[in-house]
């Protein structure tokens, strides 16, 4: 049988990193194994070493002043448009509903095979932090809903985001492919390693927030939730591990409420190994954004049996039920820390939400890189069912 040809279109890719760009790696790393694989991506940084299992192709672009970002081109040159239509894709997933989702879908409508997209994030809420204006976001909001409804067929990484997107404008409810994790379950017994690398005493309370430091990501949340607990006499070490966006703005804040001793920052850790001790030795996962669709983090933490606590009514959320494999609580910093105190005052309930967190949110990219192929599968063979009528 034909191996099939899959190509992955996103407007990021390393060495940037964020949630998307370890989606699609991800699942090209595990496609690759039986089907023939291409990530199409603006030149960001060709200094790192391409060492993928699959193939990158990388379409000219420039810098974006007001960000850390690189935009492809408009429009392809003759050789690229060439290059790429060469490929002979037999589907195109599109990660990004920007330039590089206009790419895929012009590209697939000329080779006539189906383009389906993935809906990952709530551009709005970055559109309007960096735009300032709702008359800007809901016009660049209309503008990627143009794009998905150009592709034959679009998923949500749960169910709110595909509610949230089906109230954009989308052209139909998008259907669900969830993220997962590349982490497994290790022992507890790199507890020692962990605590001697942080100065953790053995029983300490940890509390881990893992990902971009961005205000966006309501980091300055747990710093006040942090003030809350120590006023209250609970001890902890709180955590924070990721790429500084914002760090300065944290930094000042920890300073100004005193709070020096009682927070780690890591920065960025790119040791796979390292984050999942991180998280294993964690006590306490916490995640109060109320920017993230579904982000990867928290399915990481249940690699671990690690609970995560999120605010009530976040989409992040949305697959998460209070005290059954995960703990919600209101968006005030103190509730929220009354909440997590009421947590560590009741062992028999963080045990069993813990074990289901790893029963109900964890799953692993394996599994799901197998369920998405299908689905390719599936696609194809409607749309060529489609084209003969």
């Amino acid at each position: 049988m034909k191996k099939l040809k899959i190509g992955l279109f996103m407007d990021d890719f390393y060495p940037s990193i964020n949630g998307v760009i370890q989606v699609m790696d991800n699942y090209a790393r595990r496609l690759s194994k039986i089907a023939d694989v291409v990530i199409v991506v603006p030149y960001i940084n060709k200094s790192y070493i391409d060492n993928f299992p699959y193939k990158v192709i990388h379409i000219k672009s420039h810098p974006l002043r007001i960000a850390d970002y690189h935009v492809a081109n408009v429009l392809l040159s003759r050789k690229e448009e060439k290059m790429l239509l060469d490929e002979k894709f037999d589907i195109i997933h599109v990660h990004s509903p920007a330039i590089m989702g206009f790419h895929g879908i012009r590209i697939g409508k000329k080779l006539n095979i189906p383009v389906i997209a993935t809906m990952h994030t709530q551009f709005q809420k970055e559109f309007k932090r960096y735009s300032k204006s709702d008359l800007v976001t809901n016009a660049m909001v209309k503008a990627i809903m143009k794009i998905f409804n150009r592709c034959y067929k679009c998923y949500a990484v749960n169910e709110g985001i595909a509610d949230l997107y089906y109230s954009f404008g989308a052209k139909e409810r998008p259907e669900v492919l969830p993220n997962g994790t590349d982490l497994k379950l290790i022992s507890s017994s790199c507890h020692k390693k962990i605590n001697k690398k942080y100065d953790f005493k053995e029983n300490e309370r940890v509390l881990l927030f893992l990902g971009r430091v961005n205000i966006l990501k309501n980091v300055l949340f747990i710093v006040d939730v942090a003030k809350h607990l120590k006023d209250k006499g609970f001890k902890f070490k709180l955590m924070f591990v990721g790429t500084l966006e914002d760090g300065e703005v944290l930094i000042k804040k920890i300073n100004k409420l005193g709070l020096n001793d009682d927070v780690i920052i890591t920065g960025k850790i790119m040791d796979r190994e390292l984050i999942t001790e991180i998280y294993n030795r964690a006590d306490l996962f916490v995640f109060p954004s109320i920017y993230d669709a579904s982000s990867l983090v928290q399915i990481e933490a249940s690699s671990q049996k690690t609970p995560t606590i999120f605010i009530d009514g976040a989409i992040t959320a949305c697959n998460v039920t209070n005290n059954v494999n995960g703990f919600l609580a209101p968006n005030d910093p103190k509730m929220f820390a009354n909440r997590i105190i009421e947590i560590f005052n009741d062992p028999k309930l963080y045990k069993t939400v813990s074990e289901g967190a790893y029963r109900d949110l964890y799953k692993h990219w394996d599994d799901l890189a197998k369920e998405v192929y299908k689905e390719y599968q599936k696609i194809i063979k409607e749309y060529n069912e489609t084209k003969k009528k």
